[in-house]
């Protein structure tokens, strides 16, 4: 990367500063562009789910991984459940949907409380693992909650065959999407060669997985990343996810350039894992070349960026975004190894704009809190919008979560500290209301971007991108006016 003439900071830099510049480029469209990253954790987006306990989750691991991008499930959860999750998510199956299951015996209360927490809004029906029937939303309009869903279902529905979607490629794919197109079918079940149920596949899942590549380890499993902290038996924990068949572990605390973050990597060296050892965050060069010296492969660079953050204006400390990933990317390339950026990211451009800075990945938290796929309830406010919600890792409610095993005076000292919201509501977009959605749209960005720097890969685009300053009015004057003039 490189800034346009003339236009060399003086001062450190958010992402509202900065601009991309278009360039000469022989990328005809953005299919041509090669998302794929190359910091060791096989992801095909570069995309990574931040470990916060209100949005990284089973199937959030397992979504976002099906799209090519990596989930790091929280640090606060026990490793025997990380373990369950890390077998689950690589359970699931690279292509069809993990399918929300019911008995034609259960009541239509029970269904509606499960389907609502999925973007197609439907459940399939099974006895002794074969499909017997679907179920929508629709179908349980005006329907009294107590009934039977045997009463409601659509019986011997339409199903695809698994071994047509998985053999056929982009041609088996597009014949899913048209026999269900024709039908005029949101989904259908997809069962095996023996009748059984292995989940279901949506018209907009038939086109996503000819756009994108599941992000799978070396047995074509889906890849899943945990995060450790720097206290207790850091070895312990880190080998018990080693065991469980962790695709990256991540050592996490909110002031990485620390002694003890030093002797935690020290002791997840010792096991010499085969995975990407991430750790953070920082924001300096030097804080990169401590973690790295210390065993980091990836260094996660932010300091008070995230929207459920309150560190800066607690205490002052933290930097401007992307200076610090443009710096900390400078450093780790130096060395060999790599940076992901963490928080802050608003808007794809954002997300554009931390890649050209060097980053190999972009963490991203609280954007994706308000989907399906996050792990809290799905509640409604009293004008009916659906919302989710979701605190920062630093704040009393994460702090009395992560230290529920100690002694309560002790607890009750450190829930005197916080530096993150504690509660917020993040509203699902009804046009977005899933995971996906927000991946298709930050996905699409990029990939502009690319065409308008000329670059098929992220290395190109690091090394192309041209960036420019701008004022507050520059920024403003870019954001669309959906209402008019």
């Amino acid at each position: 990367m490189r800034f346009l003439p003339g236009h060399q900071a003086t001062t450190d830099l958010t992402y509202h500063d900065v601009f991309l510049v278009p360039s000469r480029s022989d990328v005809s469209s953005r299919f041509d562009v090669d998302l794929a990253t190359a910091d060791g954790t096989g992801t095909t987006i570069p995309v990574v789910v931040a470990n916060m306990t209100a949005v990284a989750g089973r199937r959030m691991a397992e979504t976002v991984s099906r799209r090519g991008g990596l989930v790091a499930l929280p640090q606060d959860t026990p490793t025997d459940v990380v373990a369950d999750v890390i077998a689950r998510v690589k359970a699931c199956h690279p292509i069809v949907e993990t399918a929300v299951t019911i008995s034609p015996h259960d009541t239509v209360g029970e269904v509606l409380a499960l389907i609502g927490k999925r973007s197609h809004r439907a459940a399939v029906a099974v006895a002794g693992g074969h499909v017997v029937g679907v179920v929508s939303e629709v179908d349980c309009h005006g329907v009294d909650r107590y009934a039977q869903v045997a009463e409601v279902m659509v019986t011997d529905p339409m199903t695809l065959d698994l071994a047509a979607i998985e053999q056929g490629g982009l041609a088996g794919l597009r014949a899913a999407f048209e026999r269900l197109y024709a039908a005029r079918r949101r989904f259908a079940p997809v069962v095996d060669g023996a009748g059984a149920l292995v989940g279901i596949l949506t018209q907009v899942g038939a086109l996503r997985s000819s756009l994108y590549s599941p992000a799978l380890d070396d047995r074509g499993r889906l890849r899943v990343a945990a995060a450790i902290g720097i206290n207790g038996d850091v070895r312990r924990k880190a080998a018990e996810l080693i065991e469980a068949q962790v695709d990256a572990l991540v050592v996490d605390t909110a002031h990485g350039h620390q002694g003890r973050m030093l002797e935690a990597l020290a002791a997840v060296r010792s096991l010499a894992p085969q995975v990407p050892v991430v750790a953070g965050n920082v924001v300096t060069a030097a804080g990169v070349r401590d973690l790295v010296a210390a065993g980091a492969d990836i260094v996660k660079v932010g300091v008070g960026p995230g929207a459920m953050c309150t560190t800066r204006m607690m205490t002052a400390v933290g930097r401007p975004q992307f200076s610090a990933v443009l710096e900390c990317a400078d450093e780790a390339h130096r060395l060999d190894r790599h940076v992901w950026a963490d928080g802050g990211v608003r808007h794809p451009r954002d997300v554009a704009l931390a890649l050209a800075a060097g980053a190999s990945q972009v963490m991203i938290g609280s954007w994706f809190a308000g989907t399906h796929e996050s792990p809290g309830e799905l509640h409604a406010d009293s004008d009916g919008r659906c919302y989710k919600e979701s605190f920062g890792m630093a704040s009393a409610r994460a702090v009395a979560a992560r230290t529920r095993g100690g002694e309560a005076f002790d607890r009750a000292r450190k829930a005197l500290y916080e530096e993150g919201i504690s509660s917020s509501r993040m509203y699902l977009d009804p046009q977005r209301p899933g995971v996906e959605d927000l991946l298709d749209q930050i996905t699409s960005g990029v990939r502009s971007a690319a065409t308008y720097v000329g670059a098929a890969n992220l290395a190109e685009f690091a090394d192309r991108a041209v960036v420019g300053l701008q004022s507050a009015a520059g920024y403003d004057e870019g954001r669309p006016l959906p209402a008019g003039w």
